[in-house]
């Protein structure tokens, strides 16, 4: 089946974060939304399908997660990855961020150092901080317009305290996809100072250009011991809205204090829908994920050429994965306050402003390309337009 990802569906006044709340998140009601991320295409016909058959049959009571909701989840990340996982090692959870939560809790203790590497999706940093641990940067580097870990440094800010390294793979919002080479140095810092590996892998399923995931659990069995795995089908088939993800963790006794955590928090149940939606997805998915894939690498090569052709001084960094772009506006001489005004009040354009990402992100802004070429075309249009008369 051929899907189409140039329909406009109008999402407005559906209780939407994207579009309903542009007037409090941006000052005005009508600005064009690239920024949080989600996706303005549908979600596919086979979720829809799937959760109108469930509905079919009118309780909607407590529910249980049956034997398939696992079965597709391993079969996934064996299929999309290589790695084989095991149906004990799967513990719920009610979205990333939540169990990005639950793993600070239960595996670490007040006073004790999480590392991360920023720019970096920022949920990161109130997990850590939220709960009286502490937030321990390590910055990225930027080497020919890709983003690249500081090792030497990495290596220089571990000490006895330092018991967490968050790791997002791929990485938001540069969507650099970590080389074998990268995840093994993480790995052997880990094994050899007992580090716990909290790995946040929700983009995992949008790699581009030919480039391949890599699983930190497969580096090393060592390594797989340490490793708390963060899954979920929301950003690949558009289903944030259900709340439904898995954390994936082979080591017994990390995973049952993980475990007590969700349990004394009362949040494991899950809803029906999202089980529904997420065995759909992953037992139907491979067809429309590709589609998918090869419409977003058209949606940054177009960005990219028309950067190049008309907006010289905007640098894009080609993402290796996810559907979000790094957009370089330095040269442009607009600090990042200016930046936000000028797209937002001049070209009608609401982004994400580079500085929630943490260090590194003082004069970049993030921007979501997960949408019809025709939106995408109208951004960079109104960007170009006022652009011209700035500069």
């Amino acid at each position: 089946m051929k899907y189409d990802f140039d329909e406009i569906v109008n999402r407005e006044n559906t209780a939407c974060v994207k579009y309903d709340l542009r007037k409090e998140l941006f000052g005005k009601p009508d600005v064009i939304p690239a920024w949080v991320a989600d996706m303005d295409f549908k979600t596919p016909d086979f979720i829809i399908n799937a959760l109108k058959k469930r509905l079919e049959h009118e309780i909607l009571a407590y529910s249980i997660r049956p034997d398939g909701f696992y079965d597709s989840v391993i079969k996934w990340i064996k299929d999309s990855h290589g790695l084989t996982i095991e149906k004990d090692w799967i513990v719920f959870t009610p979205g990333i961020v939540p169990a990005l939560n639950f793993a600070v809790l239960s595996l670490t203790s007040p006073g004790d150092k999480i590392i991360v590497q920023p720019p970096v999706y920022f949920p990161f940093f109130n997990a850590i901080t939220d709960h009286g641990r502490i937030k321990v940067d390590n910055p990225l580097k930027i080497i020919d317009n890709r983003h690249e870990i500081d090792f030497g440094n990495l290596c220089g800010l571990i000490d006895e305290k330092v018991k967490m390294i968050m790791l997002c793979s791929p990485h938001n919002p540069g969507g650099r996809v970590w080389s074998l080479n990268e995840l093994r140095q993480i790995g052997e810092l880990c094994v050899r100072n007992k580090i716990i590996l909290l790995s946040d892998e929700i983009h995992s399923d949008l790699i581009l250009f030919g480039n391949k995931h890599i699983p930190s659990m497969s580096i090393s069995d060592e390594l797989a011991e340490l490793t708390v795995a963060c899954f979920a089908p929301s950003k690949t088939f558009n289903l944030a809205g259900l709340s439904t993800s898995v954390a994936v963790i082979k080591n017994e006794e990390l995973r049952n204090r993980f475990k007590k955590t969700v349990e004394s928090l009362h949040v494991g149940s899950g809803n029906i829908f999202g089980t529904v939606a997420l065995q759909a997805a992953y037992e139907n998915g491979r067809d429309w994920l590709n589609q998918l894939l090869e419409y977003i690498e058209g949606n940054i090569r177009y960005v990219d050429q028309f950067c190049k052709e008309k907006l010289p001084a905007v640098k894009v960094m080609i993402p290796e994965a996810t559907y979000m772009v790094w957009l370089d506006f330095r040269e442009t001489g607009m600090n990042s306050k200016r930046q936000k005004e000028f797209l937002i009040d001049e070209c009608g354009v609401g982004l994400n402003d580079g500085r929630v990402f943490g260090i590194g992100g003082e004069g970049f802004q993030r921007m979501n390309l997960a949408c019809p070429r025709s939106t995408l075309v109208a951004i960079m249009e109104n960007i170009y337009e006022k652009m011209r008369l700035f500069i």
